[in-house]
């Protein structure tokens, strides 16, 4: 029963968000009108914040942005030591300074060290935190450019990659990010430029409790679908997240602009009830994944864990199974990577439903910005299929959908499968998995495809129970979030400037309805479908031959 009420609660608090945040997001990327402060940003950045770009210009500037970010920011990681509040930590070695670079420009935000022994404040605040809010304004403008490509006819400009990034930060992120801190510091998050306390210990010994500027950074760690913890412990850190009302508020800062977003499509595209069809897809995949981990982890089938009552190692008491489900199944079907549980200590089916999550491709509702921009691929090749079986040229929200813009979508599509596959298979073969996994058989299979699916999806979750501090990890983990973010972007744009070069077609009564259960039904299929044919084999092999064992 707490756990329905609280499944109840972030569903009605969704709801009241939905149309006023939706509404407000699709004016800002609309509205004609710059603030001052944005325009103070344009002089100083020589922006002329009136012109429009080709699709190639707004990608370049996207690749370019995010090149200059991961330099910085690990050179940042590499002269900590000459910055305040560094604590005497010195700079991040190399492959970790490499790989934290990556990971957090891609939104991806896997942490291959321990943030409160690794990483001193000032690099946290300037470094981490910063593109806990670019990457997440990245995605955004992204999304947005996609859907002009659905609205704009006749044209090869699809808007302004550095007005959309600021207006996302200024406009949407940062005002979210400073009301829910406060939020959070109240609820009883810590907020301290300390490194620590000094306590005794009943025995007489003495300890040091890490503190940090926790809930500036959880806010937008959350509100962006970006997860890295400022602790070790991520979520599941007293500090971070110390009861039941701040795992309710985290859930819902994880999902609350993924779910808008569809809002804001169907503003923008001028069909609100196809953003209601998208968003009722999203929901239905993502209320059955919920269904399916919760009842595996309050129905265990390992020894132990049935003379317990329940499947509660690896998690909080304080959450208990229901809020250790909703956040698995909020952190993985978004982008997030947040936890407040150990996911390697999950049941093999519960397990299972956390990677599944991922590999249906982070759509259900997904991250801030490519959750939408995922699921409108995943339309444009179901009604591509609809076009294979009755015979005619597809269309989609009035645009035809001829080999270009289906390949644009396919490249998208497959980015992802390809590197998790290549990557797991990869290190299951070579000798990089030796001695690197505490767990061997399916269960160890399983956590080497959860940590390529985490760093393919930019999703960033661990599995735990497997090192990945070796050169090769750290490399190819890298080179995955770098594949895994791009090729999708770079395809998601090039498919926008194709689409916003057409003339809108009129509807005939030949076209298929975009805003019915006939298409919902359709688009949902596709998702499981692609997800099945492509990843079943693998995890067959891992979390599926662990539930039935």
């Amino acid at each position: 029963m707490p756990g329905l009420l609280q499944l109840g609660l972030l569903l009605v608090a969704l709801a009241v968000v939905y149309k006023p945040l939706g509404d407000h997001m699709a004016k800002v990327y609309s509205s004609e009108k710059h603030w001052r402060v944005e325009k103070a940003v344009y002089r100083v950045t020589r922006v002329d914040p009136g012109s429009q770009q080709h699709w190639k210009t707004y990608a370049s500037a996207v690749l370019g942005f995010s090149a200059v970010s991961v330099i910085l920011l690990f050179l940042l990681q590499r002269l900590q030591s000459l910055l305040p509040l560094d604590f005497g930590r010195g700079p991040v070695p190399v492959g970790v300074a490499f790989n934290t670079a990556i990971s957090f420009v891609t939104n991806t935000n896997w942490q291959s060290y321990v943030p409160e022994s690794t990483m001193g404040h000032t690099v946290q605040m300037v470094g981490l935190t910063v593109q806990n809010f670019l990457s997440a304004a990245v995605g955004m403008a992204v999304a947005v450019a996609l859907v002009r490509g659905f609205t704009r006819s006749g044209t090869d400009r699809i808007g302004n990659f550095w007005v959309d990034l600021v207006r996302g930060t200024i406009r949407v992120l940062l005002p979210m990010a400073f009301i829910s801190a406060i939020v959070l510091v109240a609820l009883g998050v810590t907020m301290s430029l300390k490194s620590g306390v000094d306590v005794v210990n009943p025995d007489g010994s003495s300890s040091t409790i890490a503190l940090a500027p926790t809930a500036s950074q959880e806010a937008i760690k959350e509100l962006g679908t970006n997860g890295g913890g400022v602790f070790n412990a991520n979520s599941a850190h007293p500090f971070e997240n110390p009861n039941g009302w701040t795992n309710l508020v985290e859930i819902f800062l994880i999902m609350v602009i993924p779910v808008s977003l569809t809002r804001t499509f169907g503003v923008l595209a001028g069909n609100r009830r196809h953003g209601y069809v998208l968003l009722s897809v999203m929901g239905a995949i993502w209320g059955a994944m919920l269904a399916v981990i919760w009842w595996a982890e309050a129905h265990p089938n390992g020894p132990a864990a049935l003379l317990a009552g329940a499947a509660m190692e690896g998690k909080e008491q304080r959450f208990g199974i229901a809020g250790s489900a909703l956040f698995a199944n909020a952190t993985t079907g978004t982008s997030t990577g947040a936890v407040n549980a150990m996911h390697d200590s999950f049941t093999g089916l519960g397990g299972g439903g956390t990677i599944l999550n991922m590999l249906f491709g982070e759509l259900t509702p997904g991250g801030v910005g490519t959750g939408l921009y995922s699921i409108l691929i995943m339309a444009v090749i179901a009604m591509f299929l609809a076009g294979l079986m009755v015979g005619r040229t597809p269309e989609y929200l009035g645009k035809k959908l001829g080999r270009r813009e289906v390949t644009c979508a396919a490249i998208a599509m497959l980015a992802m499968p390809t590197v998790v596959l290549l990557g797991a298979g990869a290190a299951l073969v070579l000798p990089a998995t030796t001695g690197v996994l505490n767990n061997p058989g399916e269960h160890g299979l399983s956590e080497v495809l959860y940590a390529y699916a985490s760093a393919g999806n930019n999703n960033g979750s661990a599995f735990a129970g497997i090192t990945v501090t070796s050169d090769w990890f750290q490399t190819t983990l890298g080179l995955c979030m770098l594949f895994g973010r791009f090729i999708p972007i770079l395809a998601v744009l090039c498919l926008a400037g194709s689409l916003a070069a057409q003339k809108t077609v009129p509807r005939t009564a030949g076209t298929l309805p975009t805003t019915g259960p006939l298409f919902a039904t359709m688009l949902g299929g596709t998702v499981v479908l692609v997800a099945a044919l492509t990843f079943i084999p693998a995890l067959a092999l891992g979390p599926i031959a662990e539930a039935l064992a």
